[in-house]
């Protein structure tokens, strides 16, 4: 590779996992014509990725190594952490730069992949917009690892999920309970998190440890059994996909957790209102429900918000098929099996318990008792934020016509309304439905005062949780959507003058 005219041509060139034999031969041939040659290295440490190309260099290339000042989350640059690292990547940028200007051509080594949790995205970033810029692919680390332990990873239409160790163990426990291979990166002081997560999610009995994936130094053995004092950082966890459908070669059986039989019917379901989001607002009935099940049903959100643990398989659906999620969820109970089926806020207000009812009506599920646990319900939640709406009499009504005629909706607003009731109005819009809401503030209109008091709650309890109090006149229905649920006032409704909204319990003649 001669310099040329001009400006230089920047290489990021993956080297593999440690095998110099696991070299390309692309990269192999460009690492032996470069002009200079560069590469990462840890404070008072040696490059792994020159160790690994070491006899491709040539002789009398220019070599740059580009020292992390920080390995770790301490250190006193002010910035901290990230600062001291945007500050390493920017001068170890402008030292590449200076040689690209000069027309020479930068071979940039990455152990594994370039662009898989490697460090030259970094400086990709910082110079692909003002020289050309090629990468070469390499042999990632999680290759060497699988074939070190010869695990079918995944097969056919198995799913691959790739996780940082530094998840937050929950969250690193659900997604191992959601996919069928994994592999986890990023170990070292991370370990004793993620075997926990391991366990948690069912997994552990079918999780390889490899460290140093293809090297001299390599060493594989189960997860239970490794020392997590011994953990270095170049080391990862290898899931078999096949443990996740019964058929991995570990034969260890999962642990379970289950209620008293003398309590309980032996082939029931269970159906669990989650609250409307923090967990503070999930009854202690729920929970011990929830405990002592084996299986979780429902639509995704949902399902991702019950914790995951040893045991545990959860059956995550979309939207609009209720019915179907049901009749999954009755055959696991009618098969022996303990399961839930869970719904945010109260499962019996516009949720599953309707639907499982539905379907276990057929006489094939005879044999199956439903359980209905009840929670705290979204109208319940919006109207404790606002005060006390819903103080006297009030209904519930839902504006999607999914399962109803929109004209049905509107004689029942029509009627609600003209009873002066508190309505709350669920489901008032979607991407797909944006008029129903617009329809309803007028059909309400004419029954009552442009001045009645609206609530409107979007995300209640979380973090994104907004409470508008506004008047049916003034209700925007164009910022209304499926987060929001909406309380149209009764005629006695008011707000006093700390801005809570009340409705008196009674009610003058």
């Amino acid at each position: 590779m001669s310099a040329g005219e001009g400006r230089g041509r920047f290489w990021g060139v993956g080297v593999g996992p440690g095998d110099p034999e696991l070299v390309t031969l692309k990269a192999a041939r460009l690492i032996g014509a470069a002009d200079v040659v560069a590469y990462h290295a840890g404070v008072g440490k040696q490059s792994n990725a020159r160790r690994i190309a070491a006899d491709l260099i040539p002789d009398g290339c220019v070599e740059e190594c580009l020292t992390y000042p920080v390995t770790t989350g301490s250190t006193a640059h002010p910035g901290g952490y990230a600062g001291a690292l945007a500050d390493f990547y920017a001068e170890a940028a402008a030292r590449l730069a200076a040689h690209l200007d000069a027309g020479r051509d930068v071979v940039l080594l990455a152990e594994g992949d370039p662009l898989f949790y490697g460090s030259f995205m970094y400086m990709h970033d910082a110079l692909a917009e003002r020289f050309e810029t090629v990468v070469v692919p390499g042999v990632p680390a999680f290759a060497a690892a699988t074939a070190a332990v010869a695990w079918p990873l995944v097969r056919q239409t198995d799913v691959l999920t790739v996780l940082p160790g530094t998840l937050p163990e929950p969250e690193l426990a659900r997604r191992l309970a959601d996919t069928d291979g994994a592999v986890i990166m990023k170990l070292g002081r991370t370990f004793p998190a993620v075997r926990r997560a391991l366990a948690a999610a069912g997994r552990l009995e079918h999780a390889m440890y490899v460290e140093r994936a293809s090297t001299g130094a390599e060493r594989a053995m189960p997860v239970a059994d490794v020392d997590p004092g011994t953990v270095p950082y170049f080391s990862l966890v290898v899931v078999n996909g096949d443990s996740v459908h019964g058929t991995g070669r570990r034969d260890a059986a999962p642990v379970r957790t289950v209620a008293d039989p003398q309590v309980r019917p032996a082939h029931e379901l269970v159906v669990v209102g989650l609250g409307p989001g923090p967990d503070g607002w999930l009854t202690p009935e729920a929970s011990q429900a929830l405990a002592g099940v084996d299986h979780v049903v429902g639509y995704a959100p949902y399902v991702h918000r019950v914790p995951q643990r040893a045991g545990l398989t959860r059956h995550a659906s979309g939207n609009g098929v209720e019915i179907d999620r049901a009749r999954a969820a009755l055959d696991l109970a009618r098969s022996g099996e303990r399961v839930a089926v869970v719904s945010g806020g109260d499962a019996g207000v516009f949720g599953m318990a309707t639907a499982v009812l539905e379907a276990a009506d057929d006489p094939a599920y005879d044999g199956v008792d439903v359980r209905v646990v009840p929670g705290l319900s979204a109208v319940q939640a919006v109207a404790a934020r606002a005060g006390a709406p819903i103080g006297g009499d009030f209904a519930v009504v839902s504006l999607s016509d999914r399962l109803k005629p929109w004209s049905v909706v509107e004689r029942r607003l029509r009627a609600l309304a003209e009873a002066d009731l508190v309505v709350a109005v669920y489901n008032p819009a979607s991407r797909s439905r944006t008029e129903q809401v617009v329809a309803a503030q007028k059909l309400l209109l004419e029954h009552k005062t442009p001045d009645t008091v609206v609530v409107v709650g979007r995300d209640v309890g979380r973090a994104e949780e907004s409470l508008v109090v506004t008047t049916l006149a003034g209700l925007d229905a164009g910022s209304i959507d499926m987060k929001c649920l909406v309380l149209v006032g009764a005629s006695s409704t008011r707000v006093d003058r700390a801005g809570r909204v009340w409705t008196p319990r009674w009610v003058q003649p």
